[in-house]
């Protein structure tokens, strides 16, 4: 369910740069909440100016509470703030505002990945800002003694994407905190968990707990300004600049233009593209198939820091005219973990195309019962585990024959849905 009241009150503010497209968390069942009751709530601002902070948003506050008291009972610990494989910018910035949030309460966190920074934006977000992330291969998390860790925290995503999660909750370390803007997907246990898929972005949640007094953001502190930062920038992204914001955002994002620094987001959001990301780009235009207005393209074999081509590829893909959707794939291989996964992005332009129902019904579920794959509004993404054909790609014949099996099964899948009376095999 999503939440369509008009904006009423915020702040005025502008946008002049182009958004990046992110990857999506995967995995999402869909759920619905109850409407939000409309009342104003009126706080304050670093500065001491008062200004109406979400209207309506009991459930904000409600969830702003439970999270106070949770901090408040682990005081003095140290939590383990895990993102999603590939993070973007709305994980990365929900993550430092929560280890900002925790320092109230003196709880040292460290916020890690798995995975890689690959897209261009992501990279520049982290190094012109510092924020605080760092990576734990498989390899790095055996070197590390979890005992040390009271607790660990799932921002922006629920477990499903990210490789350290199974091996965290085999050390016995419990789950303290859950805050995601994707539909629910598993059985998690979390002492405090604020899950809510009306609302467009983890950013926004996060600026919510700012709002009602969690952490006073100041504008002459240079860390608080950054964070800010990086939190306009998560909730851009997000909402697809804004356009597919809702009210909850928009009023997220006027009182961070109380704060956040234009320039330095300016700085961010023009990262140039590399050049392996443009061969992507280049390969899926190649290699595309274009039917009742989905294009669908393979672009093969790529390196694990080059995933977030991808989601590029197919941003770049459904702006083809007569296009409305686009799938690209392929099959990212790590070789530091000898790891090998097929990975897709989807893009849509179509309002009835709800991106979540698609995936899951053409990829299905793995042996589990978890979905291979998940969206939300306007994007969507996979990720299918090879197992044990995994690897032995020095054998160039090998290597082409096990891409054209997975090319032909993945097309196959789409297919079936986009020409639903049509056997592509």
């Amino acid at each position: 369910m999503y939440l369509n009241s008009p904006v009423t009150q915020f702040e005025s503010f502008s946008f002049s740069t182009d958004p990046n497209g992110e990857e999506v968390d995967i995995n999402r069942e869909t759920i619905e909440l109850s409407p939000l009751t409309r009342s104003s709530l009126l706080t304050t601002n670093g500065d001491g100016g008062g200004y109406v902070a979400q209207r309506g948003n009991t459930l904000a506050v409600q969830k702003s509470e439970e999270l106070k008291k949770t901090l408040t009972a682990h005081r003095h610990e140290r939590h383990l703030v895990i993102l999603q494989d590939f993070p973007d910018p709305d994980a990365l910035s929900s993550a430092w505002t929560y280890q900002l949030i925790a320092q109230q309460y003196d709880i040292k966190c460290e916020i890690v990945y798995a995975g890689t920074l690959s897209h261009q934006e992501n990279i520049a977000l982290v190094k012109l800002t510092n924020l605080p992330a760092q990576r734990w291969t498989m390899q790095t998390l055996k070197s590390k003694d979890l005992s040390s860790y009271q607790g660990f925290v799932l921002i922006d995503n629920q477990g499903t994407t990210s490789q350290l999660l199974k091996v965290v909750e085999q050390s016995g370390i419990p789950l303290i905190v859950l805050v995601d803007h994707h539909s629910l997907q598993g059985e998690l246990k979390a002492e405090f968990a604020d899950v809510r898929p009306h609302v467009r972005a983890t950013a926004t949640i996060f600026t919510q707990y700012l709002q009602l007094g969690l952490l006073a953001l100041d504008s002459s502190i240079s860390q608080h300004i950054k964070c800010a930062t990086a939190l306009m920038h998560g909730l851009r992204s997000d909402t697809n600049r804004l356009m597919q914001a809702q009210e909850e955002d928009f009023m997220a994002a006027a009182y961070l233009s109380r704060f956040y620094d234009a320039q330095l987001l300016n700085a961010i959001l023009q990262a140039n593209r590399s050049k392996r990301v443009m061969d992507v780009i280049e390969r899926s235009l190649k290699n595309r198939i274009v039917q009742n207005n989905f294009s669908i393209a393979g672009v093969g074999y790529l390196r694990y820091d080059d995933r977030d081509a991808i989601p590029q590829a197919a941003d770049f893909l459904v702006t083809e005219e007569n296009v409305h959707t686009a799938v690209v794939y392929g099959i990212v291989h790590d070789e530091d973990e000898e790891l090998e996964i097929v990975i897709g992005s989807l893009r849509t332009t179509k309002l009835t195309l709800d991106p979540d129902e698609f995936i899951k019904e053409a990829f299905g579920q793995d042996s589990t019962g978890r979905f291979f794959g998940g969206g939300r509004t306007g994007a969507g993404g996979f990720e299918i585990p090879m197992g044990f054909l995994s690897g032995s790609n020095e054998n160039s014949a090998y290597a082409k024959m096990k891409w054209e099996v997975f090319d032909a099964q993945i097309k196959q899948k789409l297919l079936k849905l986009v020409n639903p009376k049509d056997h592509p095999i």
